[in-house]
């Protein structure tokens, strides 16, 4: 049924009015429901702050390493350590490894550059941490709802944004409303700030609508993958942080790994890869088990158990790829326009510091009585702050890669280990690239072809075992949310180019190719979606577009 025909059967959507709408319940977004409330109480005024997730909780879909630089978090909440902040581990020691296949060399701690240097910082789960930040948000008297995906952006007539609508419930696989069917709900706002993560599905149209991107360079994405380990008490160093580049990758893809020591027993060991790779048969969910085969990372994980796994894309292309973040009645902020700083492996601190950032821009222009206008205060408050300066000093580090292994490591040695010493913290060169991650694949016969072993169930795992430790959950009755735009792409492009490039580069099984040669069709398993993100950014025409499944669907990362 179209939008007319649910208006005439079922009668318009109910709405509700706040002055701030957030879409996003992860550190950028409640950071900047959190600011905002404190700048209210500070003034004695009133501000409405309404928090959409589409997690069945706040956390829920959070996935990241993590090491937290606690900068912002200082600004926000000066007294977390008082108020319960579950940073327990404190970063105890460094180690850069460079895998060849059955050796390692370590980087002298004399010559590691800063952005490695992880003194001072926490070693924690981003997910838990969400959980307790929006308790803090809601005693600040912030709303957070739950299981309610934002499914459409709203303008006005004039065509600045407005708010957001939730989609509609008890949809049958043919989107059409079934016994249960409840229309969804409208949020409409003074002004929205968008807070998706990497490749926000709002966030991507706002780009495209707006143009967001056209002074900027091509976003450049990773996708991470991670599993959390309890591993043997005699092999654990609370505290402990590896970092790796190398091995099992080539030299001229981009990628690398971490392993954090937790508290409690716990261990992370996670992979990232670069969607800007080439070689169509390359998967980096393979990949990632090769790596933990390696004797420098087997030692941490022999004899523990795997108890979780996830997947999520990382928005790494830094400064140069940064899209205007201001738009007529909205902002973007924390990963959703890309202020992670990938050379540190690190977004959570910016996404708190950008989250801040817009929420005194948004007070500022309510309380002049404003709405619905582009807040350059957004802006212009990141160029002058300590972020900016950060990200200056990493404006490149993505991009050497782009020349290979050798150089890129040569250049990040100079620009973020030599240069600093010498007082330089912006380098006086700028690289920029012009090619998009689904614009990089090679065709398949261009490319050798990469033949994985088979997991031994002990150290390494398939696919389908580590979604279920992923505790993933789509009702299958509802429309499946990875839509193709032309069905007879992916066997007439995709699979006849590049070999079916879906059925690999997907961490969590989504995509198969099945029936016989020359009768091939794409098979979507939606139900197996970690909501990675990944289909949605390296499908090299483009064809795949991912849309928001029903509220609380998805993930439920625990200790992630």
């Amino acid at each position: 049924m179209t939008p007319e025909d649910l208006n005439a059967t079922y009668g318009p959507r109910e709405s509700m009015e706040y002055d701030i709408v957030v879409v996003g319940a992860g550190p950028a977004g409640l950071a900047t429901a959190i600011h905002l409330r404190q700048l209210a109480a500070s003034k004695g005024s009133e501000v409405s702050v309404c928090v959409l997730e589409k997690g069945s909780e706040p956390g829920a879909h959070i996935l990241s390493g993590a090491i937290m630089d606690t900068r912002a978090l200082d600004e926000l909440l000066p007294d977390w350590k008082e108020h319960g902040a579950p940073l327990r581990q404190p970063v105890t020691r460094d180690e850069f490894l460079f895998l060849s296949e059955s050796g390692a060399r370590a980087t002298p701690a004399a010559f590691l550059p800063e952005c490695f240097n992880n003194h001072g910082n926490y070693v924690i789960s981003l997910g838990e941490f969400t959980r307790w930040l929006a308790g803090q948000a809601e005693e600040l008297g912030v709303e957070i709802f739950p299981g309610f995906a934002a499914d459409e952006v709203l303008y006005s007539d004039a065509g600045a944004v407005i708010g957001v609508a939730t989609g509609d419930m008890g949809l049958d696989k043919n989107r059409e409303p079934g016994p249960q069917f409840q229309r969804g709900m409208e949020l409409h706002a003074k002004y929205t700030v968008f807070a998706e993560g990497s490749r926000g599905h709002l966030g991507r149209r706002l780009i495209e609508r707006f143009q967001l991107d056209r002074d900027c360079d091509p976003q450049s994405f990773g996708l991470g993958i991670k599993e959390l380990w309890e591993v043997d008490p005699a092999k654990h160093e609370p505290g402990l942080v590896v970092h790796t580049a190398g091995w099992p990758l080539d030299s001229d893809t981009y990628g690398g790994s971490f392993v954090y020591h937790a508290d409690d027993n716990k261990v992370v060991v996670g992979f990232v890869v670069g969607l800007d790779y080439t070689n169509p048969w390359l998967s980096p969910f393979q990949e990632f088990q090769r790596f933990k085969t390696h004797p420098s990372i087997r030692k941490h994980l022999e004899g523990g158990k795997r108890i979780s796994y996830g997947a999520r894309t990382i928005t790494a292309g830094g400064l140069m790829s940064l899209p205007k973040t201001v738009f007529p009645g909205g902002v973007l902020v924390g990963c959703e326009a890309g202020y992670l700083n990938a050379s540190r492996i690190k977004g959570s601190h910016a996404a708190i510091k950008t989250g801040m950032q817009a929420a005194q821009a948004a007070f500022d222009a309510l309380a002049a009585g404003r709405s619905h206008d582009e807040l350059t205060a957004y802006p212009a408050a990141f160029e002058a702050s300590w972020l900016h300066d950060e990200l200056k000093q990493s404006k490149n580090f993505k991009q050497w890669f782009k020349k290979g292994r050798t150089i890129a490591t040569l250049m990040t040695g100079i620009e973020q280990w030599l240069l600093p010493k010498l007082g330089i913290r912006n380098p006086p060169w700028t690289l920029r690239h012009a090619k998009a991650d689904h614009e990089c694949l090679d065709p398949a016969d261009k490319r050798e072809r990469i033949d994985y072993p088979k997991p031994d169930g002990v150290l390494t795992f398939d696919r389908l075992s580590s979604v279920f430790l992923s505790s993933t959950h789509h009702d299958e009755s509802q429309p499946a949310h990875l839509t193709l735009k032309d069905p007879a792409v992916p066997v007439s492009i995709n699979l006849a180019e590049y070999a079916g490039p879906e059925a690999r580069y997907c961490p969590a099984g989504v995509y198969e190719f099945v029936g016989e040669p020359g009768a091939e069709k794409l098979q979507i398993n939606f139900a197996n979606c970690v909501h990675c993100k990944t289909c949605d950014i390296k499908d090299p025409t483009q064809n795949i577009v991912w849309v928001a499944p029903l509220g609380g669907d998805g993930p439920n990362y625990a200790k992630m």
